[in-house]
Protein backbone atom coordinates (compact mmCIF):
# COMPACT_ATOMS: atom_id res chain seq x y z
CA UNK A 1 0.00 0.00 0.00
CA UNK A 2 1.18 3.63 -0.68
CA UNK A 3 0.56 6.76 1.60
CA UNK A 4 1.71 10.30 1.08
CA UNK A 5 2.96 11.84 4.17
CA UNK A 6 2.73 15.36 5.29
CA UNK A 7 -0.91 15.93 5.28
CA UNK A 8 -1.89 17.73 8.77
CA UNK A 9 -5.45 18.38 9.41
CA UNK A 10 -6.06 20.32 12.80
CA UNK A 11 -9.89 20.15 14.70
CA UNK A 12 -11.05 23.51 15.84
CA UNK A 13 -14.08 22.45 17.15
CA UNK A 14 -16.03 23.54 18.48
CA UNK A 15 -16.15 26.53 16.91
CA UNK A 16 -15.37 25.29 13.74
CA UNK A 17 -16.78 22.14 12.54
CA UNK A 18 -15.55 19.52 9.39
CA UNK A 19 -17.95 19.26 6.89
CA UNK A 20 -18.45 18.23 3.41
CA UNK A 21 -17.28 20.87 2.00
CA UNK A 22 -13.57 19.66 2.74
CA UNK A 23 -12.77 16.09 2.01
CA UNK A 24 -9.47 13.97 1.12
CA UNK A 25 -9.73 11.42 -1.67
CA UNK A 26 -7.55 8.12 -1.17
CA UNK A 27 -6.65 6.78 -4.97
CA UNK A 28 -6.63 2.87 -4.25
CA UNK A 29 -5.01 0.48 -6.80
CA UNK A 30 -6.31 -2.71 -5.50
CA UNK A 31 -9.70 -3.86 -3.76
CA UNK A 32 -7.13 -5.02 -0.99
CA UNK A 33 -6.77 -1.31 -0.90
CA UNK A 34 -10.18 0.09 -0.68
CA UNK A 35 -11.00 -2.50 2.18
CA UNK A 36 -8.27 -1.70 4.32
CA UNK A 37 -9.00 2.20 3.88
CA UNK A 38 -12.61 1.80 4.43
CA UNK A 39 -12.73 -0.76 7.42
CA UNK A 40 -9.70 1.98 9.18
CA UNK A 41 -11.21 4.95 8.41
CA UNK A 42 -14.85 4.00 8.81
CA UNK A 43 -14.30 2.23 12.47
CA UNK A 44 -15.98 4.91 14.80
CA UNK A 45 -17.32 6.55 11.79
CA UNK A 46 -20.08 7.04 9.78
CA UNK A 47 -20.48 5.41 6.37
CA UNK A 48 -24.00 4.79 6.49
CA UNK A 49 -25.11 7.89 4.53
CA UNK A 50 -22.93 8.59 2.65
CA UNK A 51 -22.47 7.22 -0.57
CA UNK A 52 -19.89 6.74 -4.62
CA UNK A 53 -17.02 5.97 -2.06
CA UNK A 54 -17.27 8.88 0.98
CA UNK A 55 -17.40 7.50 4.59
CA UNK A 56 -17.08 10.00 7.57
CA UNK A 57 -13.75 9.03 9.83
CA UNK A 58 -14.52 9.61 13.64
CA UNK A 59 -13.81 13.12 13.56
CA UNK A 60 -16.45 13.81 11.07
CA UNK A 61 -13.80 14.16 8.41
CA UNK A 62 -15.11 12.81 5.15
CA UNK A 63 -12.87 10.76 2.64
CA UNK A 64 -12.97 9.52 -0.44
CA UNK A 65 -11.79 5.84 -1.10
CA UNK A 66 -11.57 5.66 -4.96
CA UNK A 67 -10.55 3.15 -6.88
CA UNK A 68 -7.94 3.70 -10.07
CA UNK A 69 -9.93 1.98 -12.54
CA UNK A 70 -12.92 4.34 -11.54
CA UNK A 71 -11.07 7.15 -12.92
CA UNK A 72 -9.78 4.87 -15.80
CA UNK A 73 -13.88 3.30 -16.75
CA UNK A 74 -15.59 6.58 -16.40
CA UNK A 75 -13.35 8.46 -19.02
CA UNK A 76 -13.31 5.44 -21.40
CA UNK A 77 -14.26 7.11 -24.86
CA UNK A 78 -17.27 4.59 -25.63
CA UNK A 79 -20.06 6.37 -23.77
CA UNK A 80 -21.57 3.35 -22.89
CA UNK A 81 -19.42 2.44 -20.88
CA UNK A 82 -18.29 5.43 -18.73
CA UNK A 83 -22.50 5.84 -18.28
CA UNK A 84 -22.94 1.98 -16.77
CA UNK A 85 -20.28 2.44 -14.59
CA UNK A 86 -21.11 5.72 -13.32
CA UNK A 87 -24.59 4.89 -13.00
CA UNK A 88 -22.94 1.72 -11.28
CA UNK A 89 -21.03 3.89 -8.83
CA UNK A 90 -23.81 6.00 -7.87
CA UNK A 91 -25.39 2.99 -6.52
CA UNK A 92 -22.78 1.71 -4.10
CA UNK A 93 -21.08 3.04 -0.85
CA UNK A 94 -18.16 1.35 -1.00
CA UNK A 95 -16.55 1.34 -4.23
CA UNK A 96 -16.41 -2.33 -5.12
CA UNK A 97 -14.25 -2.81 -8.34
CA UNK A 98 -15.83 -6.22 -9.07
CA UNK A 99 -18.84 -4.16 -9.57
CA UNK A 100 -17.09 -1.72 -11.82
CA UNK A 101 -15.02 -4.08 -13.97
CA UNK A 102 -19.13 -6.05 -14.75
CA UNK A 103 -20.64 -2.79 -15.53
CA UNK A 104 -18.49 -1.57 -17.91
CA UNK A 105 -18.32 -5.03 -19.77
CA UNK A 106 -21.95 -4.95 -20.13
Amino acid sequence: MRCSSGTTALNGEPVFQFNEAISLQIDCETREEVDHFWETLSEGGDERAQQCGWLKDKYGLSWQVVPRVLIEMSSDSDSGKSQRVFQAMLGMKKIEIAELERAYGG
